[in-house]
């Protein structure tokens, strides 16, 4: 008689192969890489502040003062997302986000002390990382391949405006 209380091979299943059609697509690659780029930042930079937030603070540290509105476009984020990130920051003590006197709807961005400090602290490990990623290649090569990457960001931003 059979052991009716046998527990069945729970092995995971092979992955199935990525279809031809998925590793042909740019969008389908451009995924990949933005996965495995959040990962590595979680665990390599820092795990609390995310890849947008350093880039809006960069942006705020490199000029203070400045309008929500332009920052966003600066960091490339629409404004929405842009209002969210600084109110994060902002709520961790981060950057502190003032209503300009001259146009009340318009909020004027400032790094804090403890908002300069983490950057401080995290663009080490950034710039570590940047360096990891791209360690297989030497600098021309590099230099060639950050071209492409800001040559089809920029295209495909203006297709995604003139929609």
């Amino acid at each position: 008689m059979a052991d009716k209380t046998a527990v069945p091979d729970l092995a995971p299943a092979p992955a199935p192969a990525v279809p031809q059609a998925l590793t042909d697509a740019p969008g389908y690659q451009v995924r990949r890489l933005h996965q495995a780029y959040v990962a590595l930042w979680g665990r390599a930079v820092d795990a609390t502040l995310t890849g947008p937030q350093f880039a809006v603070l960069t942006a705020v540290h490199a000029a203070p003062g400045r309008d929500q509105r332009s920052m966003a476009s600066a960091v490339a984020l629409d404004t929405s997302t842009m209002a969210d990130v600084a109110r994060r920051l902002e709520n961790r003590g981060l950057l502190v986000r003032r209503t300009d006197t001259a146009d009340g709807r318009r909020k004027l961005l400032y790094p804090t002390d403890e908002g300069e400090r983490t950057l401080r602290a995290v663009h080490e490990r950034a710039r570590c990382l940047g360096e990891r990623l791209l360690e297989p290649y030497d600098d021309e090569r590099r230099a060639d391949l950050l071209r492409l990457l800001t040559s089809l960001a920029d295209r495909w931003e203006g297709l995604a405006t003139g929609c």
